[in-house]
């Protein structure tokens, strides 16, 4: 039995969960989430709580039962709590600023790389070489935050890049003399 989806989700104060023929559709004080899922889960919601269960124990519906919940889950929280990725960008000149909603980046190349978030996606930019990212969808958090740090990656050598924030990066030694 998955461990994960016999969890049961509660909803918190605030936030309004509706089952449409296993379309579900949570709305909080942050925004509303709609997302469609396999018809053989059955998404039971009482009061205040969301339990899901699948109808057999075959390989296909186990793997389906645990990620039903998570992304359930996942849909409960960013309407309520929201998410957030923070990104570091460590270099010599390397520094990001917010112009109207497009990012711009200045991370060693002949031009400047701009990146224009998706709606529902709200990108901050605290200090030149901090950005933030946020938004109530997780998947797009993170694909953003996913494609920012692709500009750029840290290498091995200096640690230069961008960076998920604590995120650690293995230093390699350099060539040596003779």
């Amino acid at each position: 039995m998955s461990r994960i989806g016999k969890k049961p989700i509660e909803i918190p104060t605030g936030v309004t969960v509706t089952n449409n023929n296993n379309t579900v559709t949570v709305k909080g004080p942050k925004g509303e989430l709609t997302r469609s899922f396999n018809k053989d889960i059955t998404i039971n919601i009482e009061e205040n709580v969301i339990n899901i269960s699948r109808p057999s124990d075959i390989k296909e519906h186990r793997a389906l039962h645990g990620t039903t919940r998570a992304l359930l889950s996942n849909m409960v929280e960013g309407v309520s709590k929201g998410f957030e990725k923070s990104l570091e960008l460590i270099g010599v000149g390397y520094r990001a600023q917010k112009q109207g909603k497009k990012l711009i980046l200045n991370v060693g190349y002949s031009h400047p790389v701009e990146i224009e978030p998706e709606d529902g996606i709200e990108v901050d930019v605290p200090a030149n070489t901090k950005v933030i990212v946020k938004g109530i969808n997780k998947e797009r958090v993170g694909a953003l935050a996913a494609n920012i740090r692709d500009v750029r990656p840290p290498e091995p050598y200096k640690g230069k890049g961008i960076r998920y924030e604590g995120e650690f990066v293995r230093r390699k030694e350099g060539k040596t003399g003779k």
